[in-house]
């Protein structure tokens, strides 16, 4: 019996930058389980890991379309998530135990305790936050 052992990349293992500085994946947060707190103009899809992940996505697709309409809108060139240090508490963004998932982990963004930097993995509660909220929060700042 012979197994090869699945070995996680965060966005395929994309290299990151904010003016021309080197972002550390496992340093972030993410926001509302698709953009990440203090990085600009970045959103990614990540579904649900419990149910189907066309659900998570086609929410995702529609907050994004949302912000960049109004930004098109406010004339805005930056949408980010602003995270206050010392602010929340941080859990692993992909809570399962399978080998493969805790292997990687830690190269993985974090989440939070509480909104909107908590990932729920629930399509009510995500479809009453991404589809029917405002877009704006006191956390999302344009510019």
């Amino acid at each position: 019996m012979l197994a090869t052992g699945l070995n996680l990349k965060f966005m395929g293992g994309a290299q990151l930058s904010v003016d021309g500085r080197a972002v550390d994946p496992s340093q972030l947060y993410v926001y509302r389980g698709m953009m990440f707190g203090n990085v600009p103009n970045l959103a990614q899809v990540f579904g649900y890991t419990n149910a189907s992940w066309t659900l998570k996505s086609d929410l995702t697709g529609d907050f994004i379309c949302r912000l960049l309409n109004y930004m098109r809108k406010t004339g805005a060139s930056v949408a980010m998530p602003r995270l206050q240090e010392g602010t929340v508490e941080e859990e692993p963004m992909l809570n399962l135990n399978s080998g493969y998932v805790l292997r990687s982990v830690g190269q993985f963004p974090k989440q939070g305790t509480r909104l909107p930097w908590r990932l729920y993995q629930n399509y009510i509660l995500d479809f009453l936050q991404l589809r029917l909220r405002p877009l704006r929060d006191k956390v999302l700042e344009f510019r």
